[in-house]
């Protein structure tokens, strides 16, 4: 991202450094660099044999109040992650992967024995899958099943539930795969990109009428597995109480949350600068999800990557939440600022952000609620 001409510097076969901390990227080095960076590689190794001292842990803020903390994943390979780090389960299964990269989408009996493999490499932790959310730049074409690229406002286009809605072929195999795969451990639905609640009663309706089938059919399925709907578009977040009303759990997706309110998109490098997780209008939505769900004692996580950024898990403590799903990696770090955080401290100091107007006022504010994190 933002490296237009790399290719006009960067020769086949040079050594390259990526500091992903920075957003540098090193071509060709020299020995100190080398040597510099390979210090701060043995500096992160040593932390992370610290960190891995918590997995068994429970992450219990420092005035009693246990958190969830649940990983984000998108392939077979990361559950072994999730129990490398003591992940209480998956809060976001993303299933895109099974339909990219192949003349046609998998059938559901494919997708079924995906599923019952991530229930039984999960030893029992909860799975919550999200269903297909394909769109933006890339869509199934469903009469040939070839990808086709969609170029104008692709962040606005036909994707997620809108995209299954309109594609019954994509939906119906994936959302039979999941019903039948809920009768082999915990599992939860998700929906993504829920705008209106005339898409959740549409999908509402897909569901009762497999179950039916099912039901007719002897076929096993939990008539009690959860369906939650990701709060990410910021009509959906101004509805929460709506959705609330009708779901069983809500997950606050604020990568897109966060460009649908700001109106950017947030992979263009152009306009990424805008891209602000703290801006009071992201907040006050994201207080908003939290209040619904609170109201109507329905369970919210949020599973963007707002929620594994170290810079903000306090606030976020501070705002109410209590369940995080985050990227394995990054899951020991966020249990070890839960473990060192006093929710009392860092509550009146959130609200105190909520009320900020300017970007200076709010990062001093997150300094304050930040102050004595390593």
């Amino acid at each position: 991202m933002g490296l237009h001409q790399a290719r006009r510097y960067v020769r086949e076969e040079d050594l390259v450094i990526i500091d992903g901390i920075s957003g540098v990227l090193l071509v060709d080095p020299d020995p100190e660099t080398i040597r510099y960076y390979e210090g701060l590689q043995r500096q992160e190794r040593v932390h992370f044999a610290e960190l891995i001292k918590l997995k068994g842990a429970p992450a219990i803020t420092g005035d009693g109040i246990t958190i969830c903390l649940e990983a984000n994943i998108e392939l077979p390979k990361d559950f072994e992650s999730v129990l490398n780090v003591g992940a209480l389960g998956v809060g976001l299964y993303r299933t895109e992967y099974l339909y990219m990269n192949r003349d046609r989408p998998p059938a559901e009996e494919e997708q079924f024995q995906v599923y019952s493999q991530a229930l039984h490499a999960l030893q029992g932790r909860p799975i919550t899958i999200r269903t297909l959310d394909l769109g933006a730049d890339k869509q199934v074409d469903s009469s040939t099943g070839r990808e086709r690229r969609v170029l104008a406002n692709q962040a606005l286009g036909l994707r997620a539930v809108r995209l299954c809605l309109k594609e019954p072929g994509l939906f119906l195999p994936q959302l039979r795969a999941i019903i039948r795969a809920s009768a082999l451990g915990p599992l939860r639905l998700l929906i993504p990109m829920l705008s209106n609640l005339q898409e959740l009663y549409q999908v509402l309706a897909i569901i009762a009428e497999i179950r039916a089938e099912f039901r007719s059919n002897a076929v096993p399925f939990d008539p009690d597995m959860p369906i939650g709907g990701m709060i990410e578009v910021p009509a959906a977040a101004m509805c929460a109480d709506l959705f609330a009303k009708q779901l069983d759990f809500l997950s606050i997706g604020t990568n897109d949350l966060i460009q649908y309110t700001m109106a950017i998109d947030r992979v263009n490098d152009e306009v990424s600068y805008l891209y602000d997780p703290v801006h009071p209008a992201v907040l006050r939505l994201i207080r908003i999800i939290i209040q619904a769900a609170r109201d109507h004692k329905k369970p919210v996580a949020m599973c963007g990557e707002m929620a594994g950024d170290p810079r903000y898990v306090r606030l976020l403590l501070g705002l109410g939440l209590r369940d995080f799903s985050v990227h394995p990696a990054v899951l020991l770090e966020v249990k070890k600022i839960v473990n060192n955080t006093r929710l009392a401290e860092v509550m009146s100091l959130s609200e105190q952000v909520l009320a900020a107007s300017s970007s200076s006022e709010i990062n001093d504010l997150l300094g304050r609620i930040n102050a004595g994190l390593n």
